[in-house]
């Protein structure tokens, strides 16, 4: 790296700004605002990384007193990077690709590098100038080990939701209707009807309906696994208080409370219902232009979409059973086909907004009581 070497002890920010991905990184790396260097790294092999992490390092070490701003884009590729760059010392984030700026230009002529200098501006933008630097937030490793529980679990409902309706449409390619004294659907009277109409079928129609029908236990099998699991891990002190206290609500089940909290992470992070709901993507876009007053769209869509689906399932679930609700969403809704979709979105809203008070609420006096006992 010697084009950046610079004077030897003048302090300076260095700044790198990487485009990652699972085979390969490009880092592109600076000196305050000087000239900007394109270094490649093999992210397959461990070397790569701390072939990047020891660059940084020499570099440091001639400008003693200088600080290493390093970024990268969020993605599939989890934090582990940013994890090695913070251990090193340097003051690394990791960037939401949504707040990034985008032109038209650059999705139509889209690099490794112009990817990595983009990075690389905004970082230092943020650090020279002040300018908002849209970092994600980081969850510690036990919240992302929690996770991949709770993800894995979402994953099989809707495994089987799409092989039912996978049977559905079996049925209804070959005009099959269910007795009529079959009046509920996936019962295990319902499945046996399954079972013996594949052995009356031609048989290729019969191994196929066959074979659905183990796909479903399989999913059902794992999914009763998979609770257990999840109930052992919501009796961990991070979320036992928590999630007893959101549950109590009518309509929020054992995995909508833990999709909720392994999905925020810190409960803590949002100073507002605004901040909050904004992160799940429940705020309706605007566009104000001049003359023009602010015209409100559809929600943004940004953050999680898994809480805002189970937030979805549990609204309707409320509107249903709980009498405030159930009347303060048809009020607004009769005779107006239309405002459905958007009165449940604003159940949804509040919904969150009231589970993320009892979730705060309820850490709060868990910490009051351990002082408490401590005094």
């Amino acid at each position: 790296m010697k084009s950046l070497v610079g004077k030897a002890g003048e302090v300076k920010e260095i700044f790198c700004g990487i485009d990652l991905h699972w085979r390969s990184m490009l880092a592109a790396i600076s000196l305050g605002k000087g000239e900007v260097e394109f270094r490649s790294y093999n992210t397959m092999a461990e070397e790569g990384v701390a072939k990047l992490v020891k660059d940084l390092q020499g570099l440091q070490a001639r400008h003693p007193g200088s600080a290493v701003w390093a970024a990268y884009e969020a993605s599939g590729c989890g934090f582990g990077l940013v994890d090695r760059l913070r251990e090193a010392g340097f003051r690394a984030e990791v960037l939401a690709p949504s707040h990034l700026p985008v032109s038209q230009k650059s999705r139509s002529e889209k690099t490794d590098k112009k990817d990595a200098l983009r990075v690389l501006d905004v970082v230092r933008g943020s650090v020279l100038a002040g300018s908002l630097l849209p970092k994600c937030w980081v969850p510690p490793l036990a919240v992302r080990q929690d996770r991949e529980l709770v993800r894995r679990r979402l994953q099989l409902g809707e495994s089987v939701t799409k092989v039912k309706n996978r049977i559905h449409g079996f049925l209804k390619r070959w005009g099959i209707r269910r007795p009529e004294g079959l009046k509920s659907l996936w019962t295990q009277k319902y499945v046996r009807w399954l079972v013996e109409l594949g052995k009356g079928l031609d048989w290729r129609c019969g191994v196929e309906l066959e074979s659905l029908v183990r796909e479903l236990g399989f999913y059902q099998e794992e999914i009763a696994l998979l609770d257990q699991e999840l109930a052992r891990l919501s009796e961990d002190a991070r979320y036992d208080e928590k999630g007893k206290a959101m549950m109590k609500l009518k309509g929020v089940g054992l995995l909508t409370a833990m999709v909720f909290l392994t999905e925020l992470g810190d409960v803590d992070r949002f100073g507002n219902r605004r901040a909050l709901a904004n992160y799940l993507g429940l705020t309706p876009r605007s566009h104000e232009s001049g003359e023009q007053d602010d015209r409100k769209g559809h929600i943004s869509r940004l953050g999680p979409a898994r809480v805002r689906k189970v937030l979805n399932q549990a609204a309707w679930c409320l509107v249903r059973c709980n009498r405030y609700w159930h009347e303060w969403y048809h009020s607004r809704t009769d005779g107006h086909p239309g405002e459905k979709k958007r009165k449940i979105t604003a159940v949804m809203r509040r919904l969150a907004i009231l589970l993320w008070h009892r979730a705060k609420d309820a850490g709060v006096m868990k910490r009051a009581l351990g002082a408490e006992l401590a005094n």
